[in-house]
């Protein structure tokens, strides 16, 4: 089989193409117009990293038997057209789990946050105990060398479910093509306004989901959410829905905070879906750290600690303050994010940040307004940013480099010698800031 990839540098992209190169028979072939660290990387010391980038239509030839098409490639793409000229089979890369995981029990994970670290937690327990699974998840997990795997030997696959489009070609939800036999959602909050311009619509999305089980699927979703509620009363009849809550057990863990706590007890009921007992989960899942990038550890010295999260959508954002909050009472907690995706760059969605960072003894707030500027968003500016905010503790910066110096002078003067907790988020690198060395200089470590 010969497989072309279509925008191979993505984060996900990148990790398929390594899985597919390891099937027996398989070459893989890919283009980009760019690619960076760490996928340049990982496709180099494959041997898949593109001579040179650009598109280049002479390449795609009849004889390749599947292109998979990635999100960050256009309709108009010329490697796209040519392929839709031959004729040849075009998968998106959901489309592709799907077809390499048909005849197997599949979990899926969806949700407007946690899902990647539901998913972490499902594989780790499962990797612990010896079950083989295929899987794609959006972090890094001990004990796992990718991001993606595809076997012809496990009986389980293992997705965590996105809601956002599938490709260029295909403008529904990622996760209605997995067709789940178990699936968790662990909650609605409004995301993704450039796709879905009203809540109704982005609700609709996680009830068209539900729909795509497989027969006699089980649906596990947080009993503390409305929408999740109704949702599960309309679903089939013949769809087994459990609700679930925060784990309260006596099994110490690592994770902390009461959206772990949730998430915990949904991976441990969707893994009693295949045999696994409560018990074993509990025992296994204790010597968990989490996900990289979720409430990832970056540093620590006798008085403080400093933690990197991609939390960026408000519900993430909300969720991850109030954790590091309930874990350091007594530290002065530091928190800078980073509005970096579509929807925190849109005005009319900013509002949904309310509150959101109030836990926070000192909130920053960065935004570079080159990227809006690029993403063609209408001008925010920081005084709006600061009132959608509406907490006093709120500070905006829109350069790098200020909101840099302001934590050097911060941790320099007013917390020097102090028990601090700093907690960095974004799902981008406040351009080009590494975020680990650059903690690990304000607290000391």
């Amino acid at each position: 089989m010969r497989i072309h990839f279509i925008a191979i540098g993505g984060a996900a992209m990148h990790n398929l193409a390594l899985a597919v190169q390891q099937k027996a028979g398989y070459t893989v072939t890919g283009s980009d117009d760019e690619i960076f660290d760490p996928a340049r990387t990982h496709l180099l010391e494959a041997g898949l990293l593109p001579a040179e980038m650009g598109w280049h239509p002479e390449r795609i030839t009849p004889d390749i038997d599947a292109i998979i098409l990635g999100m960050h490639a256009r309709e108009d793409n010329p490697e796209l057209i040519r392929a839709r000229e031959l004729g040849l089979k075009i998968y998106s890369f959901p489309e592709y789990l799907y077809e390499q995981t048909k005849d197997k029990f599949r979990i899926v994970v969806g949700g407007s946050h946690g899902k990647t670290t539901t998913t972490a937690m499902i594989l780790y327990v499962l990797n612990r105990l010896g079950i083989e699974a295929d899987y794609m998840v959006g972090a890094q997990i001990e004990g796992f060398e990718r991001m993606v795997r595809l076997s012809d030997t496990a009986k389980y696959a293992v997705f965590e479910g996105d809601e956002y489009l599938t490709s260029p070609l295909d403008l529904r939800s990622k996760f209605l093509w997995y067709h789940p036999n178990t699936a968790i959602l662990t909650g609605i909050a409004w995301d993704h306004i450039n796709v879905f311009p009203t809540f109704d619509k982005y609700v609709d999305t996680f009830r068209q989901f539900v729909d795509t089980f497989e027969p006699d699927g089980t649906f596990i979703y947080y009993s503390g959410d409305e929408n999740l509620q109704k949702i599960a009363a309309g679903a089939r009849g013949d769809i087994q829905c459990k609700p679930y809550s925060a784990y309260k057990g006596a099994v110490p863990m690592q994770v902390f905070g009461q959206h772990n706590m949730e998430n915990l007890q949904a991976a441990c009921m969707a893994c009693e879906t295949i045999g696994v007992k409560s018990e074993d989960f509990y025992r296994e899942i204790s010597t968990f750290t989490g996900a990289a990038n979720r409430l990832e550890k970056i540093a620590e010295t006798q008085s403080s600690v400093a933690y990197k999260d991609f939390a960026h959508s408000p519900s993430k954002l909300r969720a991850t303050v109030k954790a590091v909050r309930e874990r350091y009472p007594d530290k002065r907690l530091v928190a800078a994010m980073e509005l970096h995706t579509f929807s925190s760059l849109m005005a009319d969605f900013l509002p949904q940040y309310n509150g959101c960072m109030a836990e926070a003894d000192v909130a920053y707030v960065y935004f570079n307004p080159k990227v809006i500027e690029h993403k063609r968003l209408t001008p925010i500016t920081a005084d709006e940013v600061a009132a959608a905010f509406a907490t006093p503790n709120i500070k905006v910066f829109t350069e790098s480099e200020a909101l840099q110096q302001q934590l050097r002078e911060l941790f320099a003067t007013e917390l020097r010698g102090k028990d601090v907790a700093l907690l960095m988020m974004s799902s981008g690198t406040f351009d080009g800031v590494d975020v680990p060395a650059f903690a690990k200089q304000l607290i000391g470590a």
